[in-house]
């Protein structure tokens, strides 16, 4: 988790609060969902999903639990920017740039460490 706020942080990222598996249980508007690594500060949220070998169906899953996060955000006059991220051990080519089309950042390793790539070019950093 540190390594992880100090990658963001070199993205221009000031993350205050880091935490691995945040649930979300409020049965009351149907808003179930579990985060593996959850990053925030005062202005914006990272939620980062972990999967070993990242697929179309992980990535868009994840889509669906960022609308969730963002209307429970809003049940709770949360107004904070919600932005994603898909980390993997082993990234297809095609499944990371379809994470990147979504605009999600991409987190893979790279030697002892990893790497974060954001959506830049013709792909947008998506902000729920």
């Amino acid at each position: 988790m540190p390594n992880l706020v100090a990658k963001f942080r070199e993205l221009g990222f000031e993350f205050t609060k880091a935490g691995p598996n945040i649930e979300i249980v409020d049965r009351r508007h149907d808003i179930i969902l579990e985060v593996d690594a959850f990053l925030e500060n005062g202005d914006k949220v990272m939620a980062v999903e972990v999967k070993t070998k990242p697929s179309i169906d992980d990535i868009n899953g994840h889509g669906e639990r960022m609308e969730k996060l963002r209307a429970y955000a809003d049940l709770h006059d949360d107004r904070r920017a919600y932005l994603g991220a898909v980390a993997g051990v082993v990234f297809s080519e095609s499944e990371k740039i379809y994470a990147l089309k979504k605009g999600f950042y991409v987190i893979e390793p790279s030697g002892d460490t990893f790497n974060i790539i954001e959506p830049k070019g013709a792909y947008k950093v998506r902000k729920w």
